[in-house]
Order: structure tokens, then C-alpha cells, then sequence
């Protein structure tokens, strides 16, 4: 047996010998290869999830547009090609050379990881998206991505193919009254299992933007089904709880509460209710819009300030003696929406 053994290790010495690691085996791949060789580092992966998250990266872009207060409508359009288009009334992407690398702004935006406008609060004040691959990673995993923009009364459109390589160069198509930005991309059947866009999973990510931008209207358009559903809520989170809780048998009415700090500048909108026969609390928080279903220090402090604040009125009304109640407890039957804007300057997200 020792003989076997003694066998096994030179086999694994001379076969260890064999595999040559050198520095002719490092390789440095163009950052878009990268992301089509590893895409789950980027969208998570490429099931149905993975596949719309490249949905919500452009649309984040635009959410950003009008939280900074440029656009009251953004339109989405699952087309008969299996593409998808998000289409906005924002600021347009800029077209213009950047100085720094001679390439134009919206070449780099789509083609570079890390470039974008959201390293600064000079151009967002607060945004969800802050790492600046959201649209080049759509690119990269896409067939084709084509960008239509409209800015300065001009309207310039570029195309790229198998994951990002330039199709059309940058150019102009003409004068134009619009504003914003119109980006459509057909994801690449060689990186998803399926490229199906599901309505029902688009039309409930617009339907909770709408809910948290009150006032903005979000257009769902499927071609294949012939198919339109339109979202605005003038009472957004107030309206969200009342969606939440509407086959309950609620015991308060919705209470909001919204305010914004003055030396951080960071806003925070709270929606809430009580229902009677349920006896497990429903939060959904939410930063910068991104929905954070881990919780957070503004769901924490939420939990901890209504504990607080049903102690405290209980005690100064003498309802009760010597004891406190339990959070769990207070918190039966509690529907809360929990939103906050936080700068681009202070945000970390976890």
C-alpha cells in the first residue's frame, strides 16, 4: 500500500510540474469581454432576474433624470423583436467630446465601466444608480443597443453590436423639439437562457417607481399582446399602502409623514397603517428608490422611533404602569412604507 502512495505523489509532483503558470498566462481582457465571460458578477445572473435587471439599470437612469427634477413621464416598450426600449424627457445624455479621453461623453457612458455623471453631486444630488456600469453592462450583454438622444434642440443617435463594439459611429439625424433619451437593446441569446421579457414582472417594477415618484407617470407598452398599462400616483407612498392593504380590514387610517434634515439634506417620506387579524408587520424600505429588502438604518430607526413614540404616549397617558411594551408588539398588524433620498455625497449602499 505505502508503494500506491508513494506512486500518487510522484504522479502528482511530475504532473504539477507539467502545468506551466507564467506571466505569459496573465491576461488583460478589454472590461466588456469581462463582463460578457463573468456576467453574474454584474446582474447577478443570467435566469429571468439577471435578464430584467438590465430593464431596471436603463430605467434607473431615467428615474435619476426626473428626481432631478427634468421629465414627469418615462415610457417602457416590450417590442414585437424581443427588444426592449426605455424612452425619457430628461437632459439627454451629453454628445460632446469629453476632454480627458477625446471620445465623446455618450461613447464612454455605454462603452466604459465607471464612467458616468454619478461620481459627483454636482450633477445628482442623489441617485440610485452610483457605480457607473449600469449602461455599459446592458451593452455589453446586449445583440445590439442603439441610443437615440435628444439634446440642444439636436438629435444624435450612435449603434452598437455584439457587445459593444460601434455599428454606427456617432451622429446627428436632425433638428429636434425633444428632450431626453431613448435607449433600445435586444439581450444576447448566447449569454440568457431566455430572452423573454415577462409583462408581469416589468409592469410591477414601473407600478412601485410610480408609487415612490408621486407625480411621474411610468408607461408600460407590450407589442406583442398589444397590451398598455399606465402609472402615476398624485399620493404615491400614501396610495402604496392603500394598494398593500386594500383586502385588509384596516383599524387606522393611512398616516404620512414626511420631512427632510437640514444640515444632511437627507429626505425621508413614511406611509403607514394598522389592519386588524394580522399579526405580522409588512416594511418595505427603500433608498434612493432602490428597494432595501436586507433593512438598513432607516428601517432600524423606524422600528425604534415608533417603539419609542407608542411608549412614551402611553406612559404620559397613564395606560401603562411599570412596563413597557414590547416593539413586536406595537408593530402587529403595521403596514409601512419607508422612503429616503440620501445625497450622493454621504450614501453607502451595503
Amino acid at each position: 500500500m505505502s508503494d500506491n502512495i508513494e506512486k500518487n505523489e510522484n504522479n502528482i509532483i511530475n504532473n504539477s510540474k507539467e502545468q506551466k503558470y507564467t506571466a505569459d498566462d496573465i491576461r488583460v481582457i478589454d472590461p466588456l469581454e469581462a463582463v460578457r465571460l463573468r456576467p453574474g458578477m454584474y446582474i447577478g445572473t443570467t435566469a429571468s432576474a439577471g435578464l430584467h435587471h438590465l430593464i431596471w439599470e436603463i430605467l434607473d437612469n431615467s428615474i435619476d433624470e426626473a428626481l432631478a427634477g427634468y421629465g414627469k413621464k418615462v415610457i417602457v416598450t416590450l417590442h414585437k423583436d424581443g427588444s426592449c426600449s426605455v424612452l425619457d424627457e430628461g437632459r439627454g445624455v451629453p454628445v460632446g467630446i469629453n476632454k480627458d479621453t477625446g471620445k465623446s461623453a455618450i461613447e464612454l457612458v455605454y462603452t466604459v465601466l465607471h464612467a458616468g455623471g454619478k461620481f459627483s453631486d454636482k450633477v445628482y444630488s442623489s441617485s440610485a444608480g452610483l457605480h457607473g456600469v449600469g449602461a455599459s453592462v446592458v451593452n455589453a450583454l446586449s445583440s445590439w443597443c442603439e441610443v437615440t438622444v435628444y439634446r440642444d434642440n439636436v438629435e444624435s443617435f450612435i449603434r452598437f453590436v455584439d457587445g459593444g463594439k460601434i455599428d454606427v459611429p456617432l451622429k446627428t439625424i436632425g433638428p429636434t423639439k425633444k428632450r431626453g433619451t431613448y435607449v433600445r437593446f435586444l439581450p444576447d441569446n448566447k449569454i440568457f437562457p431566455s430572452i423573454d421579457f415577462k409583462w408581469e414582472t416589468v409592469f410591477n417594477h414601473l407600478q412601485e417607481s410610480a408609487f415612490l415618484l408621486k407625480g411621474i407617470k411610468f408607461v408600460l407598452i407590450d407589442e406583442k399582446n398589444n397590451q398598455t398599462q399606465e402609472f402615476c400616483y398624485e399620493n404615491g407612498l400614501v396610495e402604496y399602502v392603500a394598494n398593500i392593504n386594500q383586502n385588509k380590514e384596516s383599524i387606522t387610517d393611512i398616516m404620512y409623514f414626511s420631512d427632510i434634515d437640514n444640515d444632511s439634506k437627507i429626505q425621508m417620506n413614511i406611509a403607514m397603517q394598522f389592519c386588524k387579524d394580522d399579526y405580522n408587520e409588512s416594511i418595505y424600505s427603500y433608498c434612493n428608490n432602490v428597494r432595501t429588502r436586507d433593512g438598513g438604518t432607516h428601517e432600524a430607526g423606524f422600528r425604534t422611533g415608533i417603539t419609542r413614540a407608542v411608549n412614551d404616549f402611553a406612559e404620559q397617558n397613564k395606560l401603562i404602569k411599570n412596563k413597557k411594551l414590547e416593539g413586536s408588539d406595537i408593530r402587529e398588524g403595521l403596514t409601512a412604507v419607508i422612503s429616503v433620498i440620501v445625497p450622493e455625497k454621504i450614501i453607502q449602499f451595503e
